[in-house]
């Protein structure tokens, strides 16, 4: 485990960070492999299936995550302030309140999502395999609420190390199971779904097992509770502004998504293909500012508030190194990477919607970029409502001029110029709360520079 409370702080964030991206590498690159070989090897219809059931499997990882940052920052703040007992309380509270969580969404997840489908005006020729698709993701769901559950109080406690490995287990037999089924079983889409189940599963197996063997191996004076009721509160107190943010996104997501699919299925292929490549530069900004939460939250529980701004300091600067790259690859050489996912020759409308939208979004990578490590420290300290105000502000500036421009230029192109829109305006505020210590907690009576501090 990396210790984020003491020591220099460039080196313990890159030791600390590095995994974290490499994680994201790895699970993007079997989602992107979901993709490559549904539009490969079962068609552009498949890939479009599966991208129209996106936004829905967002809404659903909306409550993951919500539970993963609820749980990560209460238990990073506890093993910051050395309270062990607690600590090991909170993390047994968090997983039994993911799995009833997860369990009901499942159930509610299966009644609805055809209706769902029906509702984003889902077109007639990708519809039976976006809901067959959609209903193994939502079987899934206790696996993939535990298994995120699980990498959050891991790097918690400062071990990014841990989900690298069961990512790389989880994303290669992935992708192996993706082959088999999709290639050499011919399930077309189901095929893709049993695999990201199955694959998942293990993962999520794996990753509790873990989770017992190194919370067991912390020592504590007493005993922990299986569940606490104060400790759920403070839980909930973060996870719920944490899904309520990720909902209401994954919500206008569907608004954006209805559009899109009124384009036709070609477009809907193309957006589906360039929305996972840009999801992979965004989480991989996004794990930086994961980290930065961690970093933030336990020295909020050692009460170490100048090693924060120098944390941050130094979390742009590691940033700037991944932020460039993505950039100049998805706005030189878009059409390589949607190349990935089509035949050319078969696909050439859908790909250069997809060129549109990277060319339009990546110069404006280093601005989401400053959100998201803003976000960090915001959510890191607990300061959810701030953090919540810019989030819904990209939201509804990129929801509205998605309609309006599109409507203007009558063309999909109106619909990805609201991306940037939208990013700027919330990173804007997101660096305005930053920068004015609104995220500072009450009860600190100074945000000076200790004399004594050595740390760079």
């Amino acid at each position: 485990m990396v210790e984020l409370t003491k020591g220099k702080i460039t080196p313990a964030l890159i030791k600390f960070s590095v995994p974290l991206l490499i994680s994201v590498a790895f699970q993007q690159m079997y989602n992107i492999c979901d993709s490559v070989i549904a539009g490969k090897f079962a068609g552009e219809n498949a890939l479009a299936a599966v991208g129209a059931s996106y936004p829905i499997t967002m809404i659903f990882m909306a409550f993951a995550v919500g539970c993963n940052i609820g749980s990560s920052v209460i238990v990073s703040q506890l093993f910051g302030s050395r309270k062990l007992t607690r600590m090991k309380t909170a993390v047994n509270t968090a997983l039994v309140m993911t799995l009833v969580l997860s369990i009901f969404l499942a159930g509610v997840g299966l009644v609805f999502c055809d209706g769902m489908l029906k509702l984003l005006d889902t077109p007639k020729n990708i519809f039976d395999d976006g809901s067959a698709y959609l209903g193994i993701y939502t079987l899934g769901l206790p696996l993939l609420f535990m298994y995120n559950i699980a990498s959050g109080i891991f790097t918690a406690i400062g071990d990014s190390k841990t989900p690298l490995y069961l990512l790389i287990f989880s994303s290669v037999l992935n992708i192996i199971l993706d082959l088999v089924f999709v290639i050499v079983f011919e399930w077309g889409v189901r095929g893709v779904g049993w695999a990201t189940f199955i694959a998942q599963g293990l993962a999520s197996i794996l990753s509790l097992i873990v989770v017992f063997v190194k919370i067991k191996k912390i020592k504590c004076e007493h005993k922990p509770k299986i569940f606490d009721l104060s400790i759920f509160s403070r839980i909930v107190t973060v996870t719920v502004p944490s899904i309520l943010q990720q909902s209401f996104v994954s919500v206008g997501n569907l608004f954006i998504q209805t559009l899109i699919n009124s384009y036709g299925s070609s477009v809907v292929a193309g957006y589906s293909a360039a929305i996972k490549l840009n999801t992979f530069g965004i989480m991989s900004f996004a794990a930086l500012g994961n980290a930065m939460s961690s970093f933030t939250a336990q020295n909020i529980g050692a009460k170490q508030l100048p090693r924060i701004k120098k944390g941050f300091k130094s979390s742009v600067a590691i940033c700037a190194c991944v932020v460039i790259p993505f950039t100049a690859l998805f706005l030189l050489a878009p059409e390589f990477f949607l190349g990935l996912f089509m035949k050319k020759g078969e696909s050439a409308e859908a790909i250069k919607v997809g060129c549109t939208f990277l060319r339009i979004a990546s110069p404006f990578y280093i601005v989401i970029s400053m959100k998201l490590l803003c976000d960090g420290v915001l959510r890191g300290a607990g300061a959810m409502k701030t953090f919540m105000v810019a989030t819904f502000t990209d939201l509804i500036i990129r929801v509205v001029l998605s309609f309006v421009l599109s409507d203007l230029l009558n063309s999909s192109t109106g619909i990805w110029l609201s991306w940037p829109v939208g990013w700027t305006v919330s990173a804007i505020m997101s660096l305005v709360f930053y920068f004015k210590n609104l995220w500072v907690p009450r009860g600190f009576l100074s945000f000076k520079e200790n004399s004594d501090e050595h740390n760079s």
